[in-house]
């Protein structure tokens, strides 16, 4: 496995919109769940300088080594662990770091981690892993060579929305085995017949295969859910999503935490009892200015939404 050491530094993105919607200030306590190279973190510690603390989480040991020499200048005020984001309750009580000022959640895929041989980019010949931990037990190896068609189609469809999922699916059942990232972006180009798109045929496929292989939505539905009981009150859960699963996920998440009753329709008397505890800080998604897009045009398809504990 290629190493992360000496990568190409990744870019983030938003940065100031990250700021401003964390409303970071000096002295705060701030959660990067996602700290990758340490871009965001960097900014935010400079931001909530003097006396502020960051405890950086990420399932990547490769993507720590990185954050952990971009950080170093900050010393003791900042912490990095390796863990995945849905632990973020656990670690945060571990170090004794709650309640926080505000928390961050940034869910693409880095550029160190597309240029890796972990199978994440169907540009670079490597084999079918996408785990982001080594820890992690299912590969996509194991999902594109072993599970049923149907199981595979459902997965195709369900998590990288794809139209011709039945399709891609049967092709890849034919074409078995398959090992390497230019093999599965071969058996899905034939599936799709060739046609000339404007995204690649194969970039629903990986998206699903490695949204299943790391659990991503449902480890993203129960951080948030740990989030709220982590804020201080005006504290501030702020996500950056790169695709309208994830995204939704979030926008639901934030509009039902800033309703009252949230019990079926036409239940004639409350029994759910749920209190509002956020309240959405940003008027829709936040997206990128058309330079920073410019720029870093992998930015394009970020979305940034943010609320506030109250």
């Amino acid at each position: 496995m290629r190493t992360l050491v000496g990568a190409a530094p990744h870019t983030p993105v938003m940065v100031e919109e990250v700021l401003r919607a964390l409303n970071v200030q000096p002295g705060g306590r701030y959660v990067d769940c996602t700290v990758g190279a340490g871009g965001h973190a960097a900014a935010v510690l400079e931001a909530a300088s003097p006396g502020g603390l960051l405890l950086g989480l990420d399932a990547d040991p490769g993507a720590l080594r990185l954050a952990g020499a971009r950080l170093a200048p900050h010393g003791d005020s900042v912490r990095l662990v390796q863990a995945n984001f849905r632990d973020v309750a656990r670690v945060c009580h571990q170090y004794n770091f709650a309640p926080v000022h505000g928390i961050l959640f940034d869910l693409g895929l880095s550029s160190m981690q597309l240029a890796e041989e972990r199978g994440f980019s169907f540009q670079v010949e490597a084999p079918l892993d996408m785990r982001f931990g080594p820890d992690q037990a299912l590969t996509a190896d194991e999902i594109v060579n072993t599970w049923p068609e149907d199981r595979l189609a459902d997965l195709l469809w369900r998590f990288g929305e794809e139209p011709l999922s039945r399709r891609i699916a049967r092709q890849i059942v034919r074409s078995r085995p398959i090992r390497t990232t230019t093999q599965l972006a071969k058996a899905v180009e034939q599936a799709a017949g060739g046609a000339r798109k404007r995204i690649h045929p194969a970039t629903k496929t990986f998206q699903a295969l490695r949204i299943a292989v790391n659990q991503e939505l449902d480890n993203l539905i129960e951080a948030l859910e740990a989030s709220r009981g982590l804020l201080g009150f005006g504290g501030r859960v702020v996500v950056i999503s790169f695709h309208s699963l994830e995204d939704r996920i979030v926008k639901q998440f934030f509009r039902r935490e800033a309703q009252g009753c949230v019990c079926p329709p036409r239940t004639p008397v409350c029994t759910c009892g749920h209190r509002p505890t956020l309240k959405p800080v940003t008027k829709g998604a936040v997206t990128p200015s058309p330079a920073e897009i410019a720029a870093n045009p992998r930015a394009r398809s970020a979305r940034l939404r943010a609320a506030e504990r109250i």
